[in-house]
């Protein structure tokens, strides 16, 4: 048994989602409300779950209750234990590559719009909403220009030749992010055509955060 906590909105969450369903995964969902209560992250439940206060985080009953917290770390746990379907691709080079970009979305893109940056932003610095949305764009789209780069060495393909799998799984949630705040993605035509292949599948859609039983 696979317990996931979850927010319906999170990237990282959602991440997770779609590996799961990607490698065939049953699981059940835990939502943590990361505005609700003051944060429901912060809770002290919580904290003694994850003491990071950030969703995602798997708990894997059948191997003795462990805790996984960060979702990088979760889909490369998923890869161990369940290597079919392979979230990446065989020859160790390739691998390699995919990581990068991974990582680049999850480490460069991603932790500067990050709920808990916007609220520093907005709450301890008294950022208006307009500076931050633009604090908000620019990062993403300069993170987004350079995958865009990045991807060109597929060649019209997925990340796994004709499947999706570990950047795929990172790349969506991503780009769902850029449209809330009105980032301008025609400058990307490789990452929306990786899309565009990837929304009509079930391990997508049904990992889309409107999907979910916390959706608001």
């Amino acid at each position: 048994m696979l317990t996931l906590y979850s927010y319906w909105r999170s990237s990282a969450a959602y991440r997770v989602r779609i590996a799961l369903n990607l490698k065939g995964l049953a699981y059940r969902q835990v939502p943590v409300h990361l505005v609700k209560d003051g944060g429901q992250q912060r809770a002290a439940e919580y904290q003694a779950l994850n003491p990071q206060q950030l969703v995602p985080l798997l708990v894997d009953e059948d191997c003795g209750g462990v805790r996984i917290a960060q979702s990088l770390a979760i889909l490369e746990y998923l890869e161990e234990v369940c290597p079919l379907p392979a979230l990446l691709p065989a020859d160790p080079a390739e691998r390699a590559q995919v990581r990068a970009l991974a990582l680049h979305i999850a480490c460069d893109i991603h932790p500067l719009n990050n709920l808990r940056v916007l609220q520093y932003l907005s709450g301890e610095l008294g950022v208006n909403d307009a500076a931050k949305d633009a604090w908000y764009r620019h990062w993403v789209e300069a993170g987004l220009a350079a995958l865009e780069a990045g991807v060109a060495a597929f060649d019209g393909r997925l990340s796994l030749g004709e499947r999706p799998g570990y950047l795929e799984a990172c790349l969506i949630p991503q780009l769902y992010n850029a449209r809330r705040f009105n980032c301008q993605l025609d400058a990307y035509p490789r990452l929306l055509a990786i899309e565009a292949r990837c929304e009509s599948l079930d391990a997508f859609r049904l990992a889309a955060p409107e999907q979910q039983p916390d959706a608001q």
